[in-house]
């Protein structure tokens, strides 16, 4: 199959998950388009099944907003006819599915059909979807896209109750690539760098928005520290993260607390990490979560979205309603104060994480893709 992947270049879990399904479709022998206004960070251009389209949109004054979902339809339109496209996977409800309707619809002029397929992400439905101002573009995009799949049954059921919707939708969840030998980032970056041999290393990783209740994260680390020797890695950056600094400065473990920012270094601080932490006000799905599980981190984690459907109680974690602070720092000494019990729960997250790995997931995206297809003719 030729397939297009539009996206959002960016650090974000759609555009990762994007990134790295196109990836692997080139792996098995796809060619892949991927179409966006700047290359995604997670995308190395080293397989010749893989390209990328660079979306330009030209500066005009008249425009106080320049309109980057024309540029897209225009480019899309472009590409399918150059590179002979079967099917587009547009990431995102808005602006992507709405583009890929107005391009399929110039397409349709030119005697070409294609199928699109559109994966709902969260924040798409959730947040920017559901503003009165885009609802019934939303409504619109999703009921004309030929297939439209969820990456939980959380953010599926949402969906359903925030948009007047008329299409089926397919829960495909979100994926990770298990590695191999995760003992391997040891020597790259020593665990003695972030912590003292006896301290617990905890981790926490987002994009430090309010939604991810940043001052939950190091209230139940100060609790957990004073209990167990710890340290407090936080990977990110966002507008919460100075008020995370002035907190820690306020409680007294700036020195036990480490600010990385956007690191390109993940994989080294999860491989030495001990628990991580989720305390979100919502969760579409928690790739976070299933990153750190893929590296044998248990997860501590709010019970809200699609987190529930990732993090098994009792098994990989434990799970707490939002806000519950103390319940979160007990169940974190409970899996970090004795080493068997951490190890165990070490094993099961990596267990539960093998469940999500790609190889699984993939083949269910590529059913609906041949499908999609075939029912276009």
């Amino acid at each position: 199959m030729k397939i297009a992947i539009v996206c959002y270049p960016t650090f974000g879990g759609s555009g990762v998950v994007a990134t790295e399904l196109g990836i692997e479709l080139a792996n098995r022998g796809h060619e892949v388009h991927f179409i966006t206004y700047r290359q995604p960070v997670r995308l190395a251009l080293l397989n010749s099944n893989v390209h990328y389209h660079e979306v330009n949109v030209p500066e005009y004054p008249l425009f106080h907003y320049q309109p980057y979902e024309l540029a897209l339809s225009s480019k899309l339109v472009d590409m399918v006819k150059l590179y002979k496209i079967d099917l587009l996977h547009v990431h995102y409800a808005i602006p992507h599915a709405y583009a890929g309707y107005m391009a399929k619809q110039m397409l349709k002029d030119q005697g070409i059909s294609i199928p699109m397929v559109t994966t709902l992400h969260g924040t798409d439905i959730t947040l920017v979807g559901n503003h009165p101002n885009y609802k019934t573009a939303v409504s619109f995009s999703i009921n004309k896209s030929d297939v439209v799949t969820s990456v939980s049954q959380s953010l599926k059921d949402a969906t359903y109750e925030l948009f007047d919707i008329k299409k089926e939708i397919h829960v495909i969840p979100n994926f990770i690539e298990l590695v191999k030998h995760p003992l391997e980032y040891n020597s790259v970056c020593q665990r003695s760098t972030m912590a003292k041999q006896e301290e617990r290393i905890i981790t926490h990783i987002s994009n430090f928005r309010k939604v991810k209740r940043i001052p939950d994260v190091i209230k139940i680390f100060d609790k957990i520290q004073k209990e167990i020797p710890a340290k407090l890695m936080m990977v990110g950056d966002g507008p919460e993260k100075v008020k995370a600094e002035q907190l820690c400065e306020k409680l007294g473990i700036i020195d036990k607390v480490i600010f990385f920012g956007n690191s390109n270094e993940i994989d080294s601080i999860l491989s030495n990490s001990d628990l991580f932490l989720l305390p979100s006000e919502t969760e579409s799905f928690g790739l976070a979560a299933l990153e750190a599980m893929a590296w044998r981190v248990p997860v501590i984690s709010s019970n809200t979205g699609g987190l529930p459907e990732v993090n098994f109680e009792g098994v990989s974690g434990y799970l707490s309603n939002v806000g519950a602070i103390d319940e979160m720092a007990e169940n974190a000494i409970k899996i970090l104060r004795d080493i068997a019990t951490l190890n165990t729960f070490k094993e099961n997250a990596l267990s539960v994480a093998k469940q999500f790995d790609i190889h699984n997931i993939l083949p269910l995206y590529e059913s609906i893709y041949y499908k999609a297809i075939e029912d276009s003719k």
